[in-house]
């Protein structure tokens, strides 16, 4: 279990350390109905996680086995094709990023988090995590690796929990300090939301590089 737990851990990041909803929950705590509509973004962005990591680890099991020399070709092809989905999403991620001196653009809904509601949030934070390509993939190679690791159902429960709680702490960790110390969390979450903003492209970009390759290197070592 703590060797699939390690090989997880860079994607579960890889969720995680995604700016755009980080950047709409800091929003969420600036709005009039702070509490309300951020918690419900963080349900809905742990329950997307949940049904995305827990759904391919069930189809991962359907991939034929290993073979008796220890390769699994159609595994090593289908994480060779998902690393190089996403390097394309990062050299897509650097291509759009902004010139020097412009502002980055946000995505247009972000205007609208100040009249949503806790429904609207659940939604959105749903749509952001089991929703959005760059997540479905990394979901999908770590559903690859823990439903091919042959764990028990508890081991595999456990492993699961690990990586929700991982790929969703840049999100649980706002709302949950915000709830305990509202004062003194704004000003460093305001700074937080300004970093992101202006490097969002940039972190994506290195990001899915870095974790593409890894995926490709996985699946070249499957055969």
């Amino acid at each position: 279990m703590g060797s699939v737990i390690g090989e997880i851990l860079p994607l579960a990041v890889g969720i995680a350390i995604s700016p755009i909803p980080i950047i709409a929950v800091i929003l969420m705590l600036f709005s009039p109905r702070a509490k309300a509509t951020s918690v419900g973004f963080l349900v809905g962005w742990l329950a997307g996680i949940v049904i995305a990591i827990a759904l391919f680890t069930l189809l991962s099991s359907v991939l034929p086995p290993e073979d008796s020399s220890g390769s699994s070709p159609v595994a090593g092809v289908t994480k060779i094709i998902l690393g190089a989905l996403l390097l394309f999403l990062a050299v897509k991620q650097w291509r759009g990023r902004p010139a020097e001196g412009e502002q980055a653009a946000m995505p247009k809904w972000m205007s609208a988090i100040d009249s949503m509601t806790a429904a609207k949030g659940l939604g959105l934070g749903f749509l952001l995590s089991a929703v959005n390509p760059k997540n479905l993939l990394l979901a999908i190679s770590a559903g690859l690796i823990i439903g091919g690791a042959n764990l028990s159902v508890g081991d595999t429960a456990i492993v699961i929990v690990v990586f929700v709680l991982l790929a969703g702490c840049t999100v649980l960790v706002p709302v949950i300090g915000y709830l305990v110390a509202s004062a003194r969390m704004a000003g460093p979450l305001d700074d937080l939301r300004k970093w992101l903003v202006d490097n969002n492209a940039t972190i994506m970009a290195v990001l899915l590089l870095v974790i593409g390759v890894a995926v490709i290197g996985k699946g070249i070592a499957s055969f």
